[in-house]
């Protein structure tokens, strides 16, 4: 029987999770994408918190204009700015299964433009 896409995405996260891990020096930066939003993390995976945040939804970004692409630059460059205020220069990147193109390339390379390496 064929895999459902949910199914093929989840076994492509699995996948890259078992290769990427986050630590207190260099947290993994994990990308959320839906049909509409689009949401950052800064995760810790050895102590399993969340070190930051940012997502489409966040006041700094909800009255701005734009299309999904600008606003998932906008994320990016948010979540930058927010790990840079933590003392955070190096991460790990989690596309979270999904391609490495779009809304996911768009928030990477504006994170990479705000001051992150990975």
């Amino acid at each position: 029987m064929a895999l459902t896409k949910l199914e093929k995405r989840a076994k492509i996260k699995n996948r890259i999770r078992v290769i990427i891990s986050g630590s207190a020096n260099r947290p993994r930066l994990s990308v959320y994408r839906s049909n509409k939003q689009i949401y950052a993390q800064l995760i810790n995976d050895e102590q399993g918190i969340t070190l930051t945040a940012a997502g489409s939804t966040d006041k700094v970004i909800i009255g701005k204009e734009g299309d999904k692409s600008e606003k998932a630059a906008m994320v990016g460059s948010l979540i930058a700015e927010k790990a840079l205020a933590a003392g955070i220069t190096e991460v790990v990147f989690d596309r979270g299964g999904n391609l490495y193109h779009g809304r996911v390339k768009q928030l990477a390379d504006a994170a990479r433009k705000g001051g992150l390496k990975f």
